[in-house]
């Protein structure tokens, strides 16, 4: 299969990008009962990573609105997300717990490691998009993935690959594996962070990251980026060749949402649908993601949820083809 089921990377982002010249952030009417004075946002992932800087970076924005209930995030990190996700699952659909979600609750379940997935919860809204890139240590031998591909070719298995097991950063790395027909060596960590460390102290030879991050420690010189998973350069890093240009046809990247326990009644939905909305339509938000190399690509629930199933779908016939899958 064609690595191209994941070039569709925005879906009405001209629709957005008009969104994004209107007025900010405007309180949104709350008809919805909400039987808490503070609302969770959980982030299954620890603080300081990429998906809770964009979560707080939004849900300030959102309670700047006056949203009632006001947002707290509360990282519950491990598990690949799935701590965090198993007590949204749990959680009464009252409106007062939220879950921060990307494609990593397709991929564990995919790879066995948790027995539900996205279909679990009711979809609220998709907020933004970040592509991924491949980078390593300064200290690496190599310069690009061509460099890197002869090498895994030549010794196989030889190749450190930091990853999360079950997580995007491994998905990546075995789509990149069955484009290029090399084989690596995953060394699992438990997230973000611990990946990132192993990355820069030179203990794997290769990981997936943000833009951002990866632009932050080669300015520092701590870091090489290989190659970014892009139909086309991004400005952030101009001279970051795509995989493409170097002969690996995948486009990849994270899309962030919200979701709810499974149950939510739909005006508590639309309460939140129509706040994560208008935060996305903030000229500050969008400024701030920007710089962070994220853009946004808001879907209201409805089509959060077709977008989600089509992800799904996808997903699963590649996890089938490269021998991941492992789900039911």
């Amino acid at each position: 299969m064609s690595k191209r089921i994941f070039r569709g990377l925005v879906a009405g982002m001209a629709a957005t990008a008009t969104a994004l010249g209107l007025a900010g952030v405007a309180a949104p009417a709350v008809a919805a009962d909400i039987p808490c004075g503070t609302a969770r946002m959980i982030v299954p992932w620890n603080a300081g990573g990429d998906t809770d800087i964009v979560f707080r970076l939004v849900i300030n924005a959102i309670n700047d609105s006056g949203l009632k209930p006001k947002l707290q995030v509360v990282n519950i990190g491990g598990q690949s997300g799935n701590k965090g996700a198993k007590e949204v699952k749990g959680a009464k659909p009252d409106g007062c717990t939220l879950l921060a979600i990307h494609e990593s609750q397709i991929t564990t379940y995919l790879a066995g490691r948790v027995d539900f997935t996205w279909n679990a919860f009711e979809p609220v809204a998709r907020l933004t998009y970040t592509p991924a890139v491949i980078g390593g240590s300064s200290k690496n031998p190599f310069n690009d993935m061509k460099e890197l591909i002869a090498h895994a070719k030549k010794n196989p298995g030889a190749l450190r690959v930091g990853v999360t097991t079950g997580s995007t950063s491994q998905f990546i790395n075995l789509l990149i594996e069955d484009a290029t027909k090399a084989t690596f060596k995953y060394i699992p960590y438990e997230g973000t962070r611990e990946r990132l460390t192993a990355i820069l102290a030179n203990n794997v030879d290769i990981g997936e990251m943000n833009i951002l991050t990866a632009k932050k420690y080669i300015q520092e010189g701590s870091m090489k980026a290989f190659g970014i998973a892009t139909e086309k350069r991004d400005p952030i890093m101009p001279n970051l060749k795509t995989l493409r240009e170097q002969g690996i046809d995948l486009v990849y990247g994270l899309y962030r949402g919200v979701v709810a326990p499974k149950g939510t009644a739909k005006d508590v939905i639309k309460v939140y649908e129509t706040a994560f909305e208008k935060a996305m339509k903030d000229p500050k938000v969008k400024k701030a993601l920007d710089e962070k190399g994220t853009w946004i690509v808001y879907q209201n629930s409805d089509d959060y949820r077709k977008f989600f199933q089509k992800e799904f779908d996808d997903h699963k016939k590649v996890a089938i083809k490269i021998g991941m899958y492992k789900g039911n």
